[in-house]
């Protein structure tokens, strides 16, 4: 009798952890559905993203991600258009080395995946650099959306003409520019100016990310910032390069 009774209390002891659980669980969802309604409401009020994809975040899935989490895998066949409400994301491509090549970075108020037109393979793979938060909108969707704003459809040929632009730019840099200067002409790309006549680039580079970005080691991007460095031309302030003067024509 004695262990009937002690069973019956475990019994009832993991029955009320696991509705404890269950409660805490759903509490946890209806916390982040919450936060997500309020970021979602939040990035549709907002003038300052354009007003189509302010329509179509309100008609997608939200979703939130962790860093590093890959949103879409290079060659896969898919049909969503993402919308960054939040957060940054990298588009990236590999070799079969693992060798590594950036074609951008995405932020919020901006979009990806437009391919997702053509039902086709993916071009390159996306993956989040930091807690991210996209829209998700589905090919049928998207399409019943240009159906009735068919000036979004002017806005996903822009953009297709402008990454492809950059892609063509890309190429010729790399068949016609050294290292040396691919990565001068980047970090002057990405350098803001500043009041005291120097310039700060906001990101927080590794060596690896701007190898990836210009297409070469990332030993030879530590030469050449060590280099840099010790001429006097730049400067590291909370691991923010800082243009201070202009950058010598030839290294």
């Amino acid at each position: 009798m004695r262990l009937i009774h002690l069973l019956m209390r475990r019994c009832l002891w993991i029955r009320l952890v696991s509705v404890r659980h269950q409660r805490r669980t759903i509490a946890a969802r209806h916390a982040m559905t919450s936060e997500l309604s309020a970021l979602t409401h939040a990035f549709c009020s907002d003038p300052r993203h354009p007003q189509a994809l302010r329509e179509l975040a309100a008609l997608g899935d939200v979703r939130r991600y962790r860093k590093g989490t890959i949103l879409i895998h290079e060659a896969d066949r898919g049909d969503i258009l993402f919308i960054v409400m939040e957060g940054r994301v990298k588009v990236f491509s590999t070799d079969p080395s693992d060798r590594e090549i950036t074609f951008g970075v995405i932020g919020a108020g901006d979009y990806f995946g437009e391919m997702a037109l053509d039902g086709g393979p993916r071009s390159a793979s996306v993956i989040t650099l930091e807690p991210t938060v996209c829209a998700l909108i589905n090919r049928t969707s998207l399409l019943a959306y240009i159906g009735r704003e068919p000036s979004f459809a002017l806005d996903i040929l822009s953009k297709v003409i402008r990454r492809a632009r950059t892609a063509t730019n890309s190429a010729r840099n790399l068949a016609f520019i050294d290292v040396y200067g691919r990565l001068t002409q980047l970090l002057y790309e990405l350098a803001k100016p500043q009041d005291d006549g120097s310039a700060v680039i906001a990101e927080r580079l590794t060596h690896q990310d701007i190898a990836s970005r210009v297409g070469c080691s990332r030993e030879m991007v530590s030469r050449v910032l060590k280099d840099l460095e010790s001429g006097g031309y730049i400067e590291l302030r909370e691991r923010r390069i800082v243009l201070v003067r202009k950058l010598p024509a030839r290294w």
